[in-house]
């Protein structure tokens, strides 16, 4: 059963620069006295993570600032606002970005209020203080992924790890590097406390583990925020804690990729971190959102496509380039994560087949305008044609097994171990594929085909933004921005179009604008310490 649906809490208003009289109920300190309160907090942080700030404005920031995805939001035009600006990577003080800030935060203060009330004991002896250190490590835990996605995306933020209070309701910026070792902390916390008392559905200290890993991953290749050592050490301790989680043999691949994505599959052998989600408690949106139009029998906007750059790089990889069309990409791409991933062609949930054919890139090789110029991102499509809630149940996958492997790929690359196939080819198996020459040709091959890996395999899970952006500006203007806007003229892999200025946008190659987001003017405005 869904943890989310179970809990009804109560509401909490909070911003960085927070308004005393506010004093929101969530952060009393009595309800941390029984265990039964206490998981009820718990289940309150995570709440906060499933709310719409945090989860579909987070991804709609996440998918789209990464120069992979395109979206039909604003009448399916690249005049649109988020086209012209998020999509093409100068996104400004945008609105959904503030938003996001807000519901980080909001989750962080919720998680600040537990660290500070929960009572831990270092060897646990009794139910209870199980129960307990549990849902501090929670707490933790949230509070790491919050500034995790903070500072992927914003840098410099407000270091906040304490409740406001009178005298103490404003916050400088402190430096990425701090907050990255804030990260670090909290997730050695985490480890430490995070039990399993929970159940089915609530992350384990590999979470921790898998997350912290990745944080050494960002230091390994960003100076900046390097407090310790050189790269090759920061490779060495991401290895660590990935391996930690490996060889805890809880995970495995499922064998059907596309499971994944749906009710049916959800808390599988391969999740690591899911966000719960019921339909009468998170209202998510997400099925409504990433539905196509029609697709399902109402509430379907569709705003989500994969560049149709993006899709032919994997047609490119895995389908040897063949001019494939209509229905027989559909059924015969070598690549048997092409289905789970892109939705290009189907018949309207209100008509009877084969009435009602709707037909996107590259099924529609016209490619008549924007919006039928890229294929649909099918992953958080809700795939029950007849379902016309506004609302869906659908469980949002944060952290998975397939992730560590490419991770632990990655990272045994770079320190030259020799493992990289052993974790690389179960992911390319489970897909129907064997490795790619790029995979045999050195260090530096290996390094920029299992970065188009993480795409083809992890494409609008939230990630995008990271992968694509973690070794640096050169390296993301070299393999993601200039190859989409040099590619402005060429011909595509499926007929004989064009990508052309009607149908696509030219990627920003300014630093400040397309590696990280501006902090929001709502913060600016009522934080006295940042301007």
């Amino acid at each position: 059963m869904k943890y989310i649906k179970l809990f009804l809490i109560l509401p909490l208003v909070f911003f960085v620069s927070c308004d005393l009289d506010e004093s929101p109920p969530f952060l009393d300190a009595t309800l941390y006295q029984d265990v039964q309160s206490a998981e009820a907090a718990r289940d309150g942080i995570y709440q906060a993570l499933t709310g719409y700030n945090t989860q579909e404005r987070r991804l709609f920031i996440e998918n789209l600032y990464s120069g992979l995805m395109f979206t039909r939001k604003g009448g399916g035009r690249v005049t649109s606002r988020d086209m012209s600006t998020l999509c093409s990577l100068k996104p400004g003080y945008h609105m959904d970005a503030e938003f996001m800030w807000g519901g980080l935060y909001q989750a962080i203060a919720r998680a600040n209020g537990a660290i500070a009330a929960v009572n831990t004991v270092a060897t646990p002896s009794n139910t209870d203080e199980l129960a307990f250190n549990d849902v501090a490590g929670h707490a933790y835990f949230v509070r790491a992924w919050a500034y995790f996605k903070l500072a992927t995306h914003w840098g410099d933020i407000p270091l906040w790890l304490e409740l406001p209070s009178e005298g103490n309701t404003n916050k400088a910026k402190s430096p990425a590097s701090d907050v990255y070792d804030q990260i670090v902390s909290d997730l050695q916390m985490a480890q430490t406390l995070l039990n399993g008392n929970g159940g089915v559905g609530y992350p384990k200290q590999h979470a921790a583990s898998m997350l912290l890993a990745k944080v050494y991953m960002a230091k390994a290749t960003n100076t900046d925020i390097q407090t310790m050592g050189g790269s090759m050490d920061y490779w060495g301790l991401a290895y660590s804690e990935a391996i930690k989680v490996y060889n805890s043999g809880e995970y495995s691949l499922v064998s059907d990729y596309g499971s994944l994505f749906t009710v049916q599959g959800e808390n599988s052998t391969e999740s690591i971190f899911e966000l719960q989600i019921a339909q009468d408690a998170a209202n998510s949106q997400i099925g409504r959102n990433f539905t196509p139009w029609k697709y399902k029998a109402g509430m379907h906007f569709g705003w989500f496509q994969v560049t149709a750059f993006q899709h032919d790089k994997h047609v490119a990889a895995y389908g040897g380039g063949q001019n494939w069309t209509g229905p027989t990409l559909i059924t015969s791409f070598p690549d048997k994560r092409y289905n789970a991933t892109y939705l290009h062609q189907y018949y309207r949930a209100d008509r009877t087949a084969p009435a009602g054919n709707v037909r996107v890139y590259p099924s529609a090789s016209w490619r008549g305008g924007m919006g039928s110029s890229h294929p649909y991102l099918f992953k958080w499509v809700e795939k029950d044609r007849t379902h016309s809630n506004q609302y869906n149940s659908q469980n949002v996958v944060a952290m998975r097994y397939a992730e560590l492997l490419l991770m632990l790929a990655v990272i045994s690359n770079e320190l030259g171990n020799g493992q990289e196939m052993t974790y690389l080819t179960p992911v390319l198996s489970r897909a129907g594929l064997s490795p790619r020459a790029e995979f045999s040709a050195g260090q530096s091959s290996f390094r920029d085909a299992i970065m188009e890996e993480y795409q083809f395999e992890l494409i609008g899970e939230g990630e995008d933004s990271f992968h694509t952006k973690r070794r640096g500006y050169q390296y993301f203007l070299d393999h993601t921005v200039l190859p989409h806007n040099n590619s402005f003229g060429k011909k595509v892999l499926i007929g004989s179009q064009k990508y052309q200025a009607n149908r696509e946008v030219q990627f920003s190659t300014n630093e400040s604008e397309i590696m990280k987001l501006q902090i929001p003017l709502s913060e600016i405005n009522t934080n006295e310490l940042i301007n």
